[in-house]
């Protein structure tokens, strides 16, 4: 396999290297109960998509000491 005769400029690596961060998914406000949803997911809390139920929430039990 090649090998690269001359090593690579700091400046050439981290061009390359630009596009590699880590980004946060965009997060908007559940038009029913209100809390944090990323784009095009169920909520997790309510269980609405787009203002219609299409899952059944469990609610847990919370446990007695």
């Amino acid at each position: 396999m090649p090998n690269p005769k001359r090593r690579h400029s700091a400046t050439r690596r981290d061009k390359r290297r630009t596009h590699d961060k880590a980004v946060a998914p965009q997060m908007i406000e559940c038009s029913n109960c209100g809390s944090a949803v990323i784009y095009h997911r169920v909520c997790p809390e309510c269980g609405t998509y787009r203002g219609q139920q299409v899952m059944e929430i469990k609610v847990k039990a919370k446990a007695k000491a």
